[in-house]
């Protein structure tokens, strides 16, 4: 039965499959993104202190991506590679990848817990963090620490859940996190007073509901590829191999922490506290309106790395031609929603008027070359799902390394602070189209069965 459901990725028609794998992904990443935001809603209501405790949590998040990213490396590495190696008939070496993949998950997360839980003071002030928001920021982050075991197994086993094919059980992966943080905010926040403490405790309640429940599921016979103890057992050729494709999503996830950084110490040198807060609120409405196409892109993933494995490229060609579709229509309706109603999205985060004629101006200029972005979005997930490391890096390191970085810091120099908001927008541009380009000129090449045989 478990077998049958796999491989309807190789025999449903591709476009009934995406409808069926893709809906429940992008309602699973806007509850994601809900997840993350209602914190800073919440918080951004505190009375008296609200601006501040948002703008704190909001100078702790390059720590929450840099945990997320390494849940990436393995989640985002790993689970095409198991999917690709079912296309085959392979479940021996699938499940290998799992077991290794949480062996990696369970190590990182001693280490990144000892590690930023040691140094959360000075780091956060490398972050950007003042003397009027380091007490929230370390308040927020060192109670996420004791978490970070929960919020590394649920977002790095649920993309195993999803390459399955089993779409509806991802998505209740982090639903029953979001629902579960959602009511638990109010509770800790307003009615126990705690605060941004308070927000933290939510959180990591909600993160172990999400993980026990991917747990249960990936041990239990629903489950096409289970944990099994043997193969949790470090093997090295799969662990490289993981690393080697999951190096691209651990790039995108850590480098949004380091652009973060970048962006929040140039706006305190040149704009202030006031500056850092709306990129918060930024930040969080851009993740609004990307969300549904990463829900998207990772829904139909599974598709391309099954049928990659099964040697069935026409269904390949299909199923990419529609994603960069959908994609680019995804992304250019997220661009129009944020351009014209920026004040009533900043609305949804404070009542500081100042913060929100800030954010109003901003906005549509932060978010201006993301009509394009969906096409870069689409040919990442693409190579990922083909497995192609080399090149999937190369594109995740172009728009926030070579060129987001780099802009963020040399455009304020000649526009002030309003500069930083600029570099987004021109990177953007400028990696969607070269990330076309290369797509254009080397998919031919990638779908043959002798570059399939060194894959996985």
């Amino acid at each position: 039965m478990e077998s049958q459901h796999t491989s309807r990725l190789g025999i449903e028609p591709v476009g009934c499959l995406m409808a069926k794998l893709a809906f429940p992904s992008i309602i699973a990443q806007l509850i994601n993104v809900l997840y993350n935001m209602v914190d800073r809603i919440y918080l951004g209501h505190i009375p008296d202190i609200g601006k501040e405790a948002l703008t704190g949590v909001g100078v702790a998040f390059p720590i929450i991506m840099i945990i997320a990213a390494f849940s990436a490396f393995t989640g985002r590495g790993g689970a095409p590679l198991a999917a690709i190696a079912m296309g085959k008939g392979d479940k021996t070496r699938a499940e290998l990848f799992l077991g290794n993949s949480i062996t990696y998950l369970l190590i990182i997360s001693i280490l990144l817990t000892v590690g930023f839980s040691i140094f959360k003071v000075p780091v956060l002030y490398a972050f950007g963090a003042s003397d009027q928001t380091i007490g929230h920021a370390t308040t927020y982050i060192g109670i996420y620490l004791i978490g970070t075991v929960f919020v590394q197994l649920s977002l790095g086993l649920n993309n195993f859940i999803s390459a399955q094919g089993f779409a509806k059980t991802a998505m209740w992966s982090i639903l029953i996190g979001a629902i579960a943080n959602i009511i638990l905010d109010p509770i800790f926040i307003f009615l126990f007073d705690l605060k941004v403490a308070g927000a933290a405790i939510a959180t990591i309640i909600s993160q172990a509901l999400s993980a026990v429940w991917i747990f249960y599921f990936l041990l239990s016979k629903k489950s096409t590829i289970r944990i099994r103890f043997p193969r949790m057992r470090i093997q090295y050729p799969i662990v490289a191999k993981i690393l080697s494709l999951g190096i691209s999503p651990f790039v995108m996830y850590a480098t949004e922490s380091a652009i973060i950084i970048v962006f929040n110490f140039g706006l305190q040198r040149y704009g202030g506290d006031l500056y850092v807060g709306a990129m918060t609120i930024m930040n969080s409405v851009m993740q609004l309106m990307v969300v549904p196409l990463q829900g998207f892109t990772q829904g139909i993933q599974p598709i391309i790395s099954y049928n990659y494995g099964a040697r069935k490229f026409d269904r390949v060609k299909k199923t990419v031609l529609i994603t960069v579709i959908v994609a680019f229509l995804f992304s250019s309706m997220g661009w129009l929603l944020s351009s014209i109603f920026p004040r009533i999205f900043a609305s949804w985060f404070t009542t500081d008027m100042q913060l929100i004629g800030l954010v109003e101006k901003a906005l549509p200029i932060f978010v201006g070359g993301m009509w394009l972005f969906g096409i870069q979005i689409a040919c990442q997930t693409a190579f990922l799902g083909l497995g192609q490391s080399r090149i999937s890096l190369f594109i995740a390191l172009l728009r926030k390394v070579i060129l987001l970085i780099p802009l963020a810091l040399i455009l304020p120099r000649f526009f002030g602070v309003m500069g930083i908001f600029w570099a987004e927008p021109v990177s953007d541009i400028i990696s969607a189209s070269t990330s076309g380009l290369v797509f254009l000129f080397s998919y031919k090449k990638i779908l043959t069965e002798k570059v399939l045989d060194r894959i996985a």
